[in-house]
């Protein structure tokens, strides 16, 4: 699916990964890879990588979408040895790429750092997480992603703020960040916001646009997109709804 916005291009290449394209060509992917969904994708055109959290690292699709000596922000959660599949450690791909670690509250500046950036091109991290008292959360209060295992990220870039959230809860800190675009959670599944949390999100946020992604990839993150867009239509707020499937 491709979305253009203010000369903005978005593509949802499924699971949690974006690729985000300015007018000048600056290209911004969002946790890249896992479940297949750049199995036949190798652009490596991307100057910047974000990376929220352990589930959504994947160094073989950060490979397959970053340029020689791109910048890639890693949440500092992430630690190849810690997660339940054999993947390549960052220490590894520092050696390739200009490997920025994060915590939740972090600015890179990347106009000073990425030189195809434009001068003000700037990212945030964000909290991110499921409350131990949310509707992810066992009886016990354990959850899938507990706080300070991984963020968001706010992209600004060109005048416009495009907000990836990652994985959790729709946060209600969420709604008092100035955001133009949300690539929004829907796919629920006691992993992340469903579709009524997020839709419920965007009447508090008022973006300008909705791109629902990490959704239909596995059965748990089954969603009715439709029913969210009408959801959010109803607020006035538009969406971008893909119709293809996005499943394995």
């Amino acid at each position: 699916m491709t979305v253009r916005y203010d000369g903005f291009r978005i593509d949802w290449l499924g699971y949690a990964t974006a690729r985000i394209e300015t007018a000048g060509g600056f290209t911004t992917y969002t946790d890249p890879g896992r479940y297949g969904v750049l199995s036949d994708y190798w652009a490596r055109d991307g100057d910047l990588v974000l990376v929220t959290h352990g589930h959504h690292y994947d160094p073989a699709g950060i490979r397959s979408v970053a340029e020689d000596g791109a910048t890639v922000v890693i949440h500092e959660a992430v630690d190849a040895a810690v997660i339940d599949r054999e993947v390549e450690s960052v220490s590894s791909l520092a050696e390739d790429f200009d490997v920025v670690r994060v915590d939740d509250e972090a600015r890179v500046n990347l106009g000073a750092r990425v030189e195809s950036a434009p001068e003000d091109a700037t990212v945030w991290s964000v909290a991110a997480y499921n409350r131990p008292d949310g509707p992810c959360a066992e009886p016990d209060g354990t959850v899938p992603h507990p706080a300070g295992s991984g963020c968001g990220y706010l992209l600004s870039v060109d005048g416009r703020r495009v907000f990836w959230p990652g994985d959790g809860d729709a946060l209600a800190g969420y709604a008092e960040l100035e955001v133009d675009v949300l690539l929004g959670n829907i796919g629920g599944g006691g992993i992340v916001s469903d579709r009524h949390e997020t839709a419920a999100l965007v009447g508090k946020m008022r973006p300008e646009l909705v791109v629902p992604i990490h959704y239909d990839t596995f059965p748990a993150l089954e969603a009715d997109a439709r029913a969210f867009a009408a959801d959010v239509a109803s607020r006035s707020v538009a969406v971008a709804l893909d119709e293809g499937d996005r499943s394995d």
